[in-house]
């Protein structure tokens, strides 16, 4: 028997099959390409329907399904909350998933907490009962593992750490997207960099030649390496903002670690020792100095690996 892992994510959708013991054994990538809606949804199905009639797969049955959704997911609903795939407000993903599973159980979970299951299982926090993951891509977000058993929250929010305030006073530019994400987000990185920009009218170094509203996280990484100024100005305070971060998940948690994970930490899994030295600036002394900062043992793919271990603890 097998098990089928689906990580969606704002502009792709990753499937995989896991033997029982968390090895991975195939796995396939397709890109959304502006799909939205019910046509989302479509794609999901599709692919579960391939891969339930793989031949490769004729032997190996399926025996339970994972899902991991960049959002919320209500567990009493089966819908999902999606912000970054339009129309998804309130998607009923589970009932059309289960019109193509017949008896196969599916179980769906937000993306930060398929990341750190996704590490508990195969990644860097196997063995830990209390750990954090922080995901820091497009948006941020945090998978919580306290005593062994992921922190949901009274309505599945908890975790949503993008919102955690770490700035003052309040501004409205927060409301859409939380303070720390506004600031510190891949989107943030970029953002920060595209007003110092418009601000130095004398700046002449790597980024100028870049088009400033197109402008990524991965461009200032990359002016980063290269000395620019600018762009070391946008990471030192972007390392501040983790740093805070990560003691307030420290002195609250009190976890055996931290695991940097998301799109940004690439680039800037070398910042790890730096956000560390931030960290122990704010953090409660004892607690940050009896944890661990780490980056990722899974990568791109603790998402994928999550929802594999949504589904091993579901089978039929």
């Amino acid at each position: 028997m097998s098990l089928l892992g689906i990580d969606l994510g704002g502009t792709k959708l990753s499937s995989a099959i896991f033997s029982e013991d968390g090895t991975l054994l195939l796995k396939e990538t397709v890109a959304l390409e502006n799909r939205r809606g019910k046509e989302v949804g479509l794609l999901i199905t599709d692919q579960i329907g391939k891969f339930l009639n793989s031949d490769k797969l004729s032997s190996n049955e399926v025996s339970s399904i994972g899902i991991s959704v960049p959002g919320i997911s209500h567990t009493e609903s089966g819908t999902v909350w999606a912000p970054n795939i339009p129309g998804w407000d309130d998607y009923p993903l589970s009932e059309e998933v289960k019109s193509v599973c017949g008896s196969i159980p599916v179980s769906i979970d937000s993306d930060r907490a398929c990341y750190m299951l996704g590490e508990l299982w195969q990644g860097n926090a196997r063995g830990c009962r209390n750990a954090v993951f922080l995901a820091v891509g497009t948006g941020i977000g945090a998978g919580i593992l306290v005593n062994g058993e992921i922190l949901r929250g009274s309505h599945d929010i908890a975790g949503a750490i993008g919102w955690m305030a770490l700035n003052r006073p309040f501004d409205d530019k927060y409301i859409s997207c939380g303070c720390f994400e506004y600031h510190a987000s891949g989107d943030g990185v970029a953002r920060a960099a595209r007003d110092l920009l418009k601000e130095d009218k004398t700046y002449s170094g790597e980024l100028k030649n870049k088009q400033i509203e197109g402008m990524s996280s991965y461009d200032v990484f990359s002016a980063f390496e290269n000395g620019d100024y600018i762009a070391q100005k946008v990471i030192g305070i972007s390392i501040e903002f983790w740093g805070m971060a990560v003691a307030n998940l420290v002195s609250l948690f009190n976890p055996e670690k931290v695991i940097m994970g998301g799109g940004v930490f690439g680039p800037a899994v070398k910042l790890i020792p730096a956000v560390k030295k931030e960290a122990e600036k704010w953090a409660q002394p004892i607690s940050i100095k009896q944890m661990e900062i780490t980056a990722s043992g899974l990568a791109g793919d603790a998402g994928v690996f999550g929802a594999g271990y949504l589904a091993s603890k579901n089978k039929r």
